[in-house]
C-alpha cells in the first residue's frame, strides 16, 4: 500500500480470530518472527497483540462466539465510529456489533457489507492501529473477494470516499488516489460455500521460501507463488486452523 501509517478511511489493523490461540501463536511466529503479547486482563479475553520489534503488526484472538469462523478480519480507520456505523447502514450495509468502546484504546464496530463480506471500523484513541507496514511480517495490501462487484464498489465509495482504479480483471481501492487493496470478483474460482470475504496480505522478503515455511509449520498453500503482470508476486495461504491471508513481495505493490 502507499502510506505507511494509519489514514483516515483506510486499513489500520488487521485480526485473526482463531479456534487454537496458542497454535497460532507458533505459526505466525516461525512464518514472520513475530513477538506475541496476550493480554493478561480477564476482561480481554486473551486478545494478544504481535509485534515486530517495538511495533504492533497485528492481533490474534479466540473464537469469541459458536459461530465466529475461523478467520482475518480488516479494520479501516474512521473519526467517529458511530457517524461511520450509520452511512454503512444508509448504504446498505448491516451494523453486527457495537459501536463499542475498548478500554480507553478506542471504539468498535463489527459491520457486514451488502454482498456479505465482514469488515470493521476503529475510531482510535489511545491506539491507533499498526505502527508498521509494508515491510516484512507487516500489512502490506488488503483485498475484498465479493461475487457482486459493482455493489461492493457503490457501497464501500460512499462509505469511506475511497477512489477506484478498475481495469477487466482487478479494482484497486486508495485514498485520493493512493492505493491501499483491491477487489477480486470470486466468480466461480471459489467454492459457493465460501462468502465474500476481506483478506490481509503481509509483505515478506521472500515469497516462494515463506510458502515452504508455512507448509513445514503446518499450514498449506492455497495459490502457489505467482507473478502478476503488472503486479507484485504473490501467494495465498492457509494456517493450521483453516484462516486464509496473502504474502506478496515487500516494496512491491497490488
Amino acid at each position: 500500500m502507499k502510506f505507511d501509517r494509519p489514514v483516515t478511511g483506510g486499513p489500520c489493523w488487521t485480526e485473526l480470530g482463531t479456534s487454537d490461540l496458542e497454535g497460532a501463536k507458533r505459526f505466525y511466529t516461525e512464518l514472520f518472527g513475530w513477538r506475541p503479547e496476550t493480554d493478561p486482563r480477564q476482561e480481554a479475553g486473551g486478545y494478544t497483540v504481535a509485534h515486530l520489534g517495538d511495533a504492533a503488526v497485528a492481533a490474534l484472538t479466540p473464537l469469541y462466539q459458536e459461530s465466529q469462523p475461523v478467520a482475518w478480519n480488516v479494520s479501516f480507520a474512521v473519526t467517529d465510529a458511530d457517524a461511520a456505523a450509520r452511512r454503512v447502514e444508509e448504504a446498505g450495509g448491516t451494523v453486527v456489533l457495537g459501536p463499542m468502546d475498548v478500554f480507553d484504546v478506542g471504539r468498535f464496530t463489527v459491520a457486514l457489507d451488502p454482498t456479505g463480506a465482514v469488515f470493521q471500523l476503529w475510531q482510535a484513541r489511545s491506539f491507533p492501529g499498526a505502527g508498521l507496514f509494508n515491510a516484512p511480517g507487516s500489512l502490506g495490501w488488503v483485498e475484498l473477494a465479493t461475487r457482486h462487484t459493482e455493489r461492493a464498489r457503490d457501497f464501500y465509495t460512499t462509505v469511506f470516499g475511497w477512489s477506484v482504479s478498475a481495469s477487466q480483471w482487478y479494482t484497486q481501492w486508495g485514498i485520493d488516489g493512493e492505493d491501499f487493496g483491491g477487489m477480486a470478483d470470486m466468480g466461480e474460482r471459489f467454492p459457493p460455500e465460501v462468502p465474500p470475504h476481506w483478506m490481509p496480505y503481509f509483505a515478506a522478503d521472500d515469497v516462494d521460501a515463506a510458502a515452504e515455511v508455512a507448509q513445514r509449520a503446518g499450514g498449506a498453500v492455497v495459490l502457489a507463488p505467482v507473478s502478476v503482470p503488472d503486479g507484485p508476486r504473490i501467494a495465498v495461504l492457509r494456517d493450521p486452523q483453516g484462516a486464509a491471508f496473502g504474502v506478496h513481495l515487500a516494496g512491491e505493490e497490488g
